[in-house]
This record gives structure tokens, C-alpha cells and sequence, in this order.
């Protein structure tokens, strides 16, 4: 079966993704900081978000509880993560960023570079196109579409 070629915004709007994450990566690797998987840099992400339930994270970013689980484990044996007991909740954990200078010192590094990154995105594309990528991406885009909805 032959496909048609497609063009769709959501397929742009991943390879931007992958864009941002593979710089970033190249960023801590350059630094000599450890790789770090696709996986767990959306997930350090998301928890920056604000984001602090395993169940949250991995509804946010489309994995399994069990891979979100199993990140988070590795996560934490890297010294990156802290999992708690949720208080709110006792079947529930909490992550959060681990409290070690060296590790605040990697996030900051990871903040810096992102704005460096937008930065030279912004050059590449020209500020007003930045602008307006960033307007368009921040504005509310309403409920989830579904079949019924109109178009």
C-alpha cells in the first residue's frame, strides 16, 4: 500500500523536539556530563514543569508508568532524582531534583544552555520569527480536538 506524502505541523513540531533535545545532549556531552536518553532529559523537563507524580510525568510525555518508573530508578541511582513517599497519598511517590551542589551545578548548566540554544535559534530564524514561534506555541490552543469536534 502506497502512503501519500504528508506534511503535517505535528511532525514538524516533533523534529523541533528532537532538535532542542539532541542539542541540548550535544551541550552535556561537549561539558563532559553523562548522555542522557530522550526519555529521562523529558522527564527531568517535566519535572521542572512542576510536575512531581511518576503518573503525571508519564501521562505528559506518552510513556508507560513502567518505562517512566524505570527512568526515574536510573534517575536516581544517577544522583539526579529523589523519590519520596507523597503525603497526600501513601501508594503514591513525589520525584524531585536531588539537593547535591554538583547536580544543581548540571541543571544550571542545562538551563544556561537553552537559553544559549534559543538564542542561536533565534539568530538562525530571526528574532521576529523567534517571537512569533514562541507567541504561537504559548497561546492557548483550547480543549483537545476530537471527532466530533468542528472543524
Amino acid at each position: 500500500m502506497a502512503y501519500e506524502n504528508t506534511d503535517y505541523i505535528f511532525k514538524d513540531l516533533l523534529n523541533a523536539v528532537y532538535w532542542f533535545d539532541e542539542s541540548l545532549q550535544l551541550h552535556h556531552r561537549l561539558a563532559g556530563y553523562p548522555e542522557m536518553s530522550r526519555s529521562k532529559s523529558l522527564i527531568m523537563l517535566t519535572i521542572a514543569e512542576g510536575m512531581e507524580r511518576p503518573i503525571q510525568i508519564a501521562e505528559k510525555i506518552g510513556l508507560t508508568r513502567q518505562a517512566v518508573h524505570l527512568a526515574i530508578k536510573e534517575l536516581e541511582a544517577e544522583g539526579l532524582v529523589s523519590v519520596e513517599d507523597d503525603p497526600d497519598d501513601r501508594r503514591a511517590k513525589r520525584v524531585f531534583f536531588s539537593e547535591d551542589d554538583k547536580r544543581d551545578e548540571m541543571r544550571m548548566f542545562a538551563r544556561d544552555a537553552l537559553h544559549r540554544i534559543e538564542d542561536v535559534l533565534a539568530k538562525r530564524i530571526g528574532k521576529r520569527n523567534f517571537d512569533t514561534f514562541r507567541s504561537v506555541l504559548q497561546t492557548d490552543w483550547g480543549e483537545h480536538v476530537s471527532p466530533d469536534s468542528t472543524r
